[in-house]
């Protein structure tokens, strides 16, 4: 491309810096990026927007799909994106969205908090229907135009396409949703997938809404492995549903990991554990609507699973109060507004720190390299002056010089630490990487992405307060 034409192009982009005002204002950090509050210079409205800065630099595979995937999509319930800067400077990529100032993963961590300090704060049932009704309205249009988000925990980097209703596994890509939120056919390694996995999803987040904590929470190790068998995580799953019976789940002997299952559980192990039981001790009854909607939503068989479209016309949603479209609506509860994160994270910090102190030995190391060497031509030049006398000693003193100058070298640079795996992060609820304002799938929530998306349930969610996937899920 012509040098002049690339220069024009670049001068006259717009530059996100010259737009908005957002230094200091970080608010969130995922896998995929930083997400900033940002307000116009010019001053032409004065709406708050989420600018999300994609790690790293030109654009990823996963980064395209968010993309062109949230350009496409146009629904009250999925987060829309305003507008894509690329800087041509930093080569950075910079995602415009509409600001929400909760999401789903806070809103339920200041029940969970509530909870544990002995002052329990449930839930307003109404807030918990409208937001359910959102997520799976959200879920129905990204459905309807063969869309599968692939990971409510996050945002839309996971998204993608589908053009019937199987479709295979990339060998590439063979792990999809967070552990705590993915459909047991996953677990034992399925090869198809189909739109079930984001109901199952869905009723983990439900399930979590009613409850205040992960309904099959799990130690979470080997997030980033390529096999789908996770003993633990299925452990927990029979341990609140109950080990499947034959007749509820005929096509279970078809599973790849299906040899491993049966040598690793036994049926019995769970005879007492049923999705009935769990829910009674949280105080839902097995009888009310709310725990058929639930019972429909994890449903362990796939191709039983209530689809998005079915969960609408439940009779939950038809009971009062009626969901709403302010989720909101005659809440008390003083939610509280997002941190600025004005510091970079712990692993942040410490990567940085380990940088520059291998910068700092590196260069001490250099500078000792080069006086050896110094020293060595001097102890050269003296040999050759005294003549073949002093050869002997000149070359023990030469031979001398080059040894220091090895072992005065570079040290080796520490290996690069990174967070352990117990560390690397669970859900952002997440459930997601969401941001709601009317639920929007997206990243921000009013109540409350991937790229997930994320980002916290990756849903907007509308509201009269202030109106935050990345990923996340986390943005």
């Amino acid at each position: 491309m012509d040098y002049e034409f690339k220069s024009k192009l670049s001068a006259e982009r717009e530059r996100v810096e010259d737009l908005f005002e957002y230094e200091g204002c970080k608010v969130g950090r995922g896998t995929y990026g930083h997400v900033y509050k940002a307000k116009r210079k010019d001053g032409k409205d004065e709406k708050e927007y989420a600018l999300k800065q994609i790690e790293g630099t030109g654009i990823s595979m996963s980064a395209c799909r968010e993309i062109a995937l949230l350009r496409e999509l146009k629904h009250p319930n999925v987060i829309a994106l305003q507008k894509v800067f690329l800087s041509h400077s930093d080569r950075k990529v910079w995602l415009l969205f509409d600001y929400a100032e909760h999401d789903l993963w806070h809103i339920i961590k200041f029940h969970r908090a509530s909870k544990a300090n002995k002052k329990p704060m449930q839930l307003p049932r109404s807030m918990v229907k409208s937001l359910l009704y959102q997520i799976l309205d959200g879920i129905h249009y990204l459905h309807a135009n063969w869309v599968l988000h692939r990971d409510l925990v996050s945002d839309m980097g996971f998204a993608r396409l589908f053009n019937s209703p199987l479709k295979p596994l990339a060998d590439l890509d063979p792990v999809v949703v967070t552990f705590w939120y993915r459909a047991p056919e996953l677990l034992l390694g399925a090869r198809h997938y189909t739109k079930a996995i984001d109901i199952w999803a869905i009723g983990c987040i439900f399930a979590e809404l009613l409850t205040s904590e992960p309904i099959f929470h799990c130690r979470q190790e080997d997030i980033k492995t390529s096999n789908p068998f996770h003993h633990d995580q299925l452990d927990r799953i029979f341990s609140v549903m109950g080990f499947p019976a034959d007749k509820d789940w005929e096509d279970i002997r078809k599973m790849p990991e299906y040899p491993t299952l049966q040598k690793d559980f036994r049926r019995t192990t769970y005879a007492n554990s049923s999705l009935i039981k769990y829910m009674e001790k949280h105080k839902v009854k097995p009888d009310s609507k709310v725990f058929l909607l639930l019972q429909k939503l994890l449903t362990m068989d796939p191709t039983k699973r209530i689809t998005s479209e079915q969960a609408l016309l439940d009779l939950y949603f038809q009971e009062d109060p009626l969901p709403t479209s302010d989720v909101f609506a005659g809440c008390q509860i003083p939610y509280p507004k997002r941190e600025f994160l004005n510091e970079d994270e712990p692993e942040e910090k410490a990567e940085k720190n380990q940088q520059a102190q291998n910068q700092h030995q590196q260069q001490t190391g250099n500078q000792q390299q080069t006086a050896a060497q110094q020293q060595q031509v001097q102890q050269q030049n003296s040999s050759q002056t005294n003549g073949t006398a002093a050869g002997g000693a000149a070359g023990a003193t030469l031979q001398h010089s080059q040894d220091s100058s090895l072992n005065t070298g570079p040290p080796n640079k520490k290996p690069r630490m990174g967070p352990s795996a117990a560390n690397s992060g669970g859900p952002s609820l997440m459930p997601s990487d969401y941001q709601h304002s009317t639920s929007r799938l997206g990243y921000q929530s009013n109540v409350q992405g991937t790229s997930q998306p994320t980002n916290t349930l990756g849903y907007s969610t509308t509201s009269q307060q202030s109106s935050q996937y990345h990923q996340s899920h986390r943005y």
